[in-house]
């Protein structure tokens, strides 16, 4: 799943309005990435868009109505998940693609997860897009799971995309370390060989066996 708060959304035609709201939100990526979520202002996303502060208040209301419209244009990006062939292949193809786009605007990417812990709004707003991509990339482990790469029990798609994944934000977002042009293809296939050895039950399968157990234990004693 490319990184969606990183890159802006491709635009659409239509009238002053969406011109309006596409000059304001690339004014709020950019304020963000300079200056950070604790200098957001809605005057100086007036002043960087060159719209009267006036329409900024009356649309967005306050700094939380501009995050969250910075991540729902996110969600609107026309994104599909990689398709190469192989789980392996399509889980390094997404690393690289989150990987890159972390690299190219980390200060915005780290700015606006970081107002996410302090606007109510923005982390509600975060909390769908996200969802909405994992649903979105589960094709990815359905595909395999057609093919024949994963055996059953088949993994949670979740929590096999986000253990696939996570390296790539540990990395860039937490150590703060550059790029690791072979972390991708490691993280897909480490993510890959632990599916293969059931790490990533549903959590169904995880209360079954939990179930036999207590019940192999009842009769046991």
């Amino acid at each position: 799943m490319t990184d969606p708060l990183a890159s802006p959304p491709d635009r659409r035609p239509g009238g002053r309005t969406a011109r309006v709201r596409a000059q304001v939100l690339d004014a709020v990526r950019a304020e963000l990435a300079e200056r950070g979520h604790e200098g957001l202002t809605m005057e100086g996303v007036a002043t960087r868009a060159g719209v009267h502060r006036a329409t900024v208040y009356r649309r967005w209301r306050d700094v939380g109505g501009l995050l969250v419209d910075v991540i729902t244009a996110a969600g609107e990006i026309d994104w599909q998940p990689p398709d190469t062939g192989s789980l392996p292949g399509d889980l390094t193809a997404l690393n690289e693609e989150i990987q890159q786009s972390l690299v190219v605007q980390p200060s915005f990417a780290l700015a606006l997860m970081a107002a996410s812990f302090h606007s109510e709004q923005a982390a509600r707003a975060q909390t769908r897009l996200w969802t909405d991509r994992y649903a979105q990339c589960e094709v990815l482990v359905e595909r395999a799971v057609e093919r024949g790469e994963l055996p059953a029990p088949h993994p949670d798609a979740r929590s096999l995309l986000v253990a696939a994944t996570a390296p790539i934000y540990h990395q860039l977002v937490l150590l703060r370390a550059g790029p690791d042009p072979r972390l991708p293809r490691r993280a897909a296939r480490a993510a890959v060989l632990a599916a293969a050895a059931g790490a990533f039950r549903a959590p169904r399968q995880d209360r079954e066996e939990s179930d036999r157990e207590q019940s192999d234990r009842e009769e046991s004693a």
